[in-house]
């Protein structure tokens, strides 16, 4: 399976129309956290398990993943939690407008693919309209939570997020001021990281109580 697509290539800049939380969820007034790149969804599927009264929602771009994420979820028979294949920067947007208002509680971005070179800066999945339309969806005291085990790729979400009118980081300073994952669940990839003895740097986000505008 391919480490990583581009997703500004034609295919993955189709606009995909997904699913709305009635169709996949039976109790779809649950408060809903999203995990962007949710890749082999280990880290959702023990969520969904724990926190039966919320709604789990894995987005990935690489499809054959989510078949698969899927194919654990229906075995375990999660009914609160759901994979989605969709390139977020074309797709979410228009799922999120479906939302009752501020149900959307929790975004977690984590590991995302690093794209090291600076002419494939602009693939990275992080970007204002992105923020945008998170914001839009969330309610005060929402949350973004993001990590990576790379520091300048660290670096660039926070400076995205840092000039969001919307959002306010938590905790100031050193990004190892977050010392674990908040949601005491490991990504694979955060389990191989401390495997090998790697930082890894954390930043979370809480959303103020500016009112959206376009």
């Amino acid at each position: 399976m391919r480490q990583h697509v581009n997703p500004l290539s034609q295919f993955f800049q189709l606009p995909l129309t997904l699913p709305s939380k009635n169709v996949i969820f039976k109790k779809s007034h649950y408060p809903i956290h999203i995990d962007i790149g949710s890749a082999k969804g280990e880290f959702l599927i023990e969520l969904a398990i724990k926190y039966p009264d919320w709604n789990f929602v894995g987005l990935e771009i690489r499809e054959p993943l989510v078949s698969l994420c899927e194919k654990k979820r229906k075995q375990l028979e999660l009914n609160n939690l759901k994979f989605l294949f969709c390139n977020v920067n074309v797709s979410l947007d228009e799922w999120l407008s479906d939302l009752d208002y501020g149900q959307l509680k929790r975004v977690s971005i984590q590991f995302p693919d690093p794209w090291f070179k600076r002419k494939h800066f602009k693939r990275r999945v992080l970007k204002t309209s992105l923020l945008n339309s998170i914001a839009k969806a969330m309610s005060k005291d929402g949350e973004i939570f993001i990590q990576s085990d790379i520091l300048k790729l660290i670096e660039s979400m926070t400076n995205t997020i840092d000039k969001n009118r919307y959002f306010n980081r938590k905790y100031l300073g050193d990004l190892r001021c977050v010392d674990k994952n908040p949601y005491n669940v490991k990504t694979d990839r955060e389990i191989l990281s401390l495997k090998n003895n790697l930082l890894i740097y954390r930043a979370m986000y809480i959303r103020n109580s500016l009112l959206f505008i376009n």
